[in-house]
C-alpha cells in the first residue's frame, strides 16, 4: 500500500525537528527522577552533618589575659579538661633542657607550643594512660616528680611541657590544634 504525502511529511517533520513524543516522555521521565532522588538525599545527607550545638563546641575561645608566668588555667574543650599554662622563664629554659632528654614520646618545647608565643602551653588534661585528668593545674595540687603534671590514677609523670617522663603513659599529653587571635586570647580547634 502506498503512503499518503500527509503521512510522509508528519513523519519527516518528527525526524527533522529530533525530538518525537517518546523522547519526551523520556526526558520528563529521568528529569522528575533526578528531582526525586534530590528531594530524597539532599535531606538525608544534611541531618547526616553535624548539629549547631556539636558546631559550637567544636573551638572554643579562651582569655589568658589573667594568667601570670607560672600560673595555669583550666577550661573545656569537646567535653574534655583543657589546661592553658603560662610558663616561666625558668620553666621555659628546664623545658628545652631536657629536649634531649631519654622520653618514651620524645618532643622538644617547640613542637608543643606556638612559635609566637613559646610561654603559652596548652594541653587536653587528659592522661593518655586511661583517660584520668591529671594534677598539676591547679594551686597546690601534686606536679609530679618532674614539676608539670602528674596523674593519681596509675602514676604517671609529666614535665612542664607535658611530656610523659615516668610511668605507664605511652605518650605525652596532647597539645590541641590553637592560634593566637589576640595577646589574650586564644582558639582552640
Amino acid at each position: 500500500m502506498a503512503s499518503t504525502g500527509a503521512d510522509m511529511n508528519t513523519t519527516d517533520i518528527a525526524s527533522e525537528d529530533g525530538v518525537r513524543r517518546r523522547d519526551w516522555i523520556h526526558i520528563a521521565a529521568i528529569s522528575t527522577a533526578a528531582v526525586g532522588a534530590g528531594g530524597v538525599v539532599i535531606p538525608l545527607a544534611s541531618q547526616m552533618g553535624p548539629t549547631a550545638d556539636v558546631r559550637a563546641a567544636s573551638s572554643t575561645e579562651v582569655d589568658i589575659s589573667g594568667v601570670e608566668p607560672g600560673q595555669s588555667i583550666k577550661d573545656v574543650f569537646r567535653g574534655q579538661p583543657l589546661f592553658v599554662k603560662r610558663l616561666t622563664a625558668a620553666e621555659i629554659s628546664a623545658a628545652k633542657a631536657d629536649d634531649g632528654a631519654s622520653m618514651p614520646d620524645p618532643q622538644t618545647l617547640a613542637d608543643r607550643t606556638n612559635p609566637a608565643n613559646e610561654a603559652v602551653l596548652v594541653t587536653l588534661g587528659v592522661c593518655t594512660h586511661l583517660g584520668c585528668v591529671p594534677l598539676g593545674a591547679a594551686e597546690g595540687e601534686a606536679k609530679g616528680d618532674f614539676g608539670g603534671y602528674f596523674c593519681p590514677c596509675h602514676g604517671s609523670h609529666y614535665d612542664v611541657a607535658g611530656r610523659i617522663r615516668k610511668g605507664p603513659a605511652p605518650k605525652n599529653l596532647v597539645v590541641p590544634e590553637f592560634t593566637f587571635k589576640s595577646e589574650t586570647v586564644i582558639r582552640v580547634g
